[in-house]
């Protein structure tokens, strides 16, 4: 067991990182998205290359993003009616949606996508639109994303496995942050004298 959880902390650094990364790419699309209007009414110019690079931005932050989602537990589910059960339920019930439904689903979608991409790769893919850009770096998006959903699948199950047999924490805590909001409130009751 102790291999596996080894394992399984590397692939939640390696999504971590991931994650960490893919805010910056937030912080691109935005930018580039408010460059794009910013000339397009201004100079009355527009071009669907830059268009296209908001698009593989955001697929990047959707698809990369996944395992991170996961790893944080803040992915959707429906706590209402699991948040009922005991603990131990709830690890079972998420064992069970690992195995049948979220592993089986990803590995399939990394296994489909993978020629989706290496087609569009070989055969030097393009955009339809006028002025676009070559396909294969947002296709490439798909496998990489689902593989890293894959893995940190793993490492959940692993977790939960391992919360089962009394050597592990329990896994089913979400990590909350706070939120840019909650942070500048605290920030401005800390100034004011308000918060210790």
């Amino acid at each position: 067991m102790k291999s596996l959880i080894a394992f399984a902390r590397l692939v939640d650094r390696v999504n971590q990182r991931v994650g960490s990364l893919v805010y910056w790419l937030v912080l691109a699309a935005v930018l580039l998205s408010a460059g794009n209007a910013l000339v397009r009414y201004t100079f009355n110019m527009s071009s669907n290359a830059w268009l296209e690079i908001q698009w593989y931005l955001f697929s990047a932050v959707f698809l990369l993003a996944a395992g991170y989602t996961l790893l944080h537990n803040q992915h959707v589910r429906i706590d209402i009616i699991i948040g009922q059960f005991p603990k131990r339920t709830q690890v079972w019930i998420d064992v069970f949606g690992t195995v049948f439904f979220l592993l089986p689903m990803a590995i399939l979608l990394t296994y489909l996508s993978w020629p989706f991409f290496y087609n569009s790769y070989t055969s030097g893919e393009m955009s339809s639109n006028a002025g676009g850009l070559i396909l294969w770096p947002a296709r490439v998006l798909m496998p990489i994303g689902f593989f890293l959903l894959v893995l940190q699948g793993f490492s959940e199950l692993i977790k939960r496995i391992a919360y089962l047999r009394g050597v592990g924490p329990d896994p089913t805590e979400k990590h909350e942050m706070s939120t840019a909001e909650e942070d500048l409130v605290h920030e401005i009751k800390k100034a004011r004298g308000e918060e210790a």
